[in-house]
């Protein structure tokens, strides 16, 4: 089984990783609080499935770090629509950018973020924030239902707080939450 420590280990050997610690469960719980306060732009709702999930997991791990830390495997924000059965929009990443530009149902909302024009909801949209896997951590040995996430910015500014680190804007928290295989 995997210890937390082996864990913290190999985070901080990531590029990019500039601080790693376990959250205690007195900034996980307070970091549940911040996140079912946090309200949308536009009226868009938004959900954090991610930090929801992750937080229900044995052990949660905190990486904050750099543009160095490589980038997530899957899209971190998803517009949805229908009970999550339509997806209006999503995340792109700087090397999936060309395979949208010349799409004739796709609006780039920002550098990073497209929304489909051919998808129509029949219900209200919302932000979702999905789990988001982590090989690295989920190849380690006694380690199962790894998921990250990221946490919302005011969840994200307590954490540093809470463990006496700066609100620098060129730094980003990542969760990380797994549990321990009973073998």
């Amino acid at each position: 089984m995997a210890k937390v420590e082996q864990v913290i280990k190999l985070l901080k050997g990531m590029e990019g990783s500039i601080h790693v610690f376990k959250l205690d469960d007195a900034t996980r719980e307070k970091v549940v609080e911040i996140e079912s306060q946090v309200k949308a732009t536009l009226g868009i709702s938004c959900l954090n499935l991610g930090v929801e999930k992750c937080l229900k997991r044995q052990n949660v791990i905190v990486v904050i770090k750099d543009s160095r830390f490589r980038p997530p495997p899957e899209p971190t924000v998803l517009l949805i629509a229908d009970k999550g059965e339509v997806v209006l929009g999503r995340e792109i990443f700087p090397h999936e950018r060309k395979e949208f530009e010349d799409k004739p149902n796709v609006i780039f909302l920002s550098q990073d973020f497209i929304v489909y024009t051919d998808k129509m909801p029949k219900t209200k949209e919302l932000f979702v924030m999905p789990p988001v896997s982590f090989p690295e951590v989920a190849e380690l040995p006694g380690v199962i239902n790894v998921v990250s996430c990221s946490p919302s910015p005011p969840a994200d500014m307590y954490v540093r707080a809470a463990h006496g680190l700066p609100d620098d804007p060129k730094l980003a928290s990542i969760l990380i939450g797994y549990d321990n295989s009973k073998k």
